[in-house]
């Protein structure tokens, strides 16, 4: 998540520009909670390759595991499916040229489930759409996992796209309810009952929780309400929901090192997240004491990679690197299968474990998480038990401590 792009304003937003820029895409509010939860992870995991690759894959368990439920409860995750493709996506906005565009597709074209993998697709046009950081804004999961209310998140994903405008602009009440998935109930015609019943709670929520404040306002026609808008401000105690995304990583010394050798945002937050501010540091103190190191880059990587120790001599800088020794004791052995598993996953996944994981701790456990990533000692034991559930059978064969 840290490396998916955020909104970002273009020169058609800048002052005096003659075209207004307009973040339309609008998704039916018919979805549960879960069903807007496992939307975002399946966009999350395919936005890399969204426009590049027409099918996207993810393991079941991991799906989820992301989204809180049992992952032996096949009917719940195909349900989700069902109702996610029975669900549209409308957009209405100018195009490039200032020409109007009016368009609408199923959330998914396709979903399948065989072998313990998710497959799925999107249409070529709302793929477009949704890969575009100025039209559609992708939700950051360590905040959605803390909404409780279908009603709330919803509400928040159609107004955190507005975030730099500072308003949605206003809709009218027609279509406010189809975003809130209220429109077929009579009860809701009713002003009165839509802002007790779904904008006071959902506006409460979004408040407390997210990383936006928004404060609805309404427009009478005589002493009837038509339309409404939502002001939008970033919320002031961000850094207490520690929602930020890797920049206390970004501030480290050891990234600050690694982008020193060339190396990609990217790559150096996921080493980090990986390995540890500790690990990585000794690997760039023993390269820095080598000399003459001519690709320092693919160095580094093999001394994370294969646990280059100045006492053990290090290995040969020729084109075949010296394989490390294996690792002897139980302990050891574990630390070298995390680490191969969380090797074997995409960039995106290694964000979602990471993220998924802290969501699960407090205080001097995160703490410890946090600085040494996989390696921490102090969550040795959650670490296993989570990776075991992830893929289970991964220490088979590794005796006990």
């Amino acid at each position: 998540m840290s490396d998916i792009p955020r909104e970002r304003l273009t020169g058609s937003l800048r002052r005096g520009a003659v075209k207004k820029h307009v973040a339309a895409v609008h998704v039916s509010g018919k979805l549960t909670l879960l069903q807007r939860k496992l939307s975002n992870v399946l966009l999350l995991n395919a936005y890399d390759t969204l426009i590049s690759q027409p099918v996207h894959r993810i393991d079941a368990r991991t799906l989820c595991l992301m989204i809180g439920y049992n992952s032996n409860d096949q009917d719940t995750l195909k349900a989700s499916l069902r109702g996610l493709a029975e669900t549209t996506a409308e957009w209405d906005m100018l195009d490039e040229q200032g020409q109007q565009e009016w368009g609408v597709s199923s959330l998914l074209s396709y979903a399948k489930l065989k072998g313990g993998i998710c497959e799925y697709a999107y249409s070529p046009a709302l793929a477009e759409k949704m890969h575009d950081p100025k039209v559609f804004a992708l939700i950051n999961l360590n905040i959605q996992r803390r909404f409780t209310s279908g009603h709330a998140l919803a509400l928040y994903e159609n107004c955190y796209r507005f975030v730099r405008t500072g308003s949605t602009g206003w809709w009218d009440l027609d279509l406010f309810r189809r975003l809130m998935g209220v429109s077929d109930s009579a009860y809701y015609d009713t002003y009165k009952h839509l802002n007790a019943k779904i904008i006071k709670p959902a506006v409460a929520e979004v408040n407390k929780t997210s990383n936006i404040v928004v404060t609805p306002e309404t427009r009478k026609m005589g002493r009837t309400v038509t339309d409404i808008r939502f002001r939008i401000a970033e919320n002031p105690q961000l850094a207490i929901l520690d929602l930020d995304d890797g920049e206390g990583m970004r501030n480290s010394e050891v990234y600050a090192r690694i982008r020193a050798l060339g190396v990609s945002d990217r790559l150096a937050r996921q080493w980090i997240g990986e390995h540890g501010d500790a690990y990585v540091r000794e690997k760039l103190d023993y390269i820095a004491g080598q000399g003459g190191v001519k690709n320092a880059v693919g160095y580094l990587t093999a001394a994370l990679k294969q646990d280059f120790r100045a006492e053990s001599g290090g290995a040969s800088r020729s084109s075949e690197v010296s394989p490390r020794n294996q690792p002897t004791s139980p302990r050891a052995q574990r630390l070298g299968r995390i680490q191969e598993l969380a090797r074997a996953r995409t960039p995106t996944q290694r964000d979602a474990d990471k993220r998924l994981f802290l969501s699960q701790l407090e205080g001097a456990a995160r703490d410890d998480f946090e600085r040494y990533g996989w390696m921490s000692a102090l969550n040795a034991r959650a670490i296993i038990a989570f990776w075991e559930e992830l893929s289970p059978g991964a220490f088979d064969g590794v005796a006990p401590e």
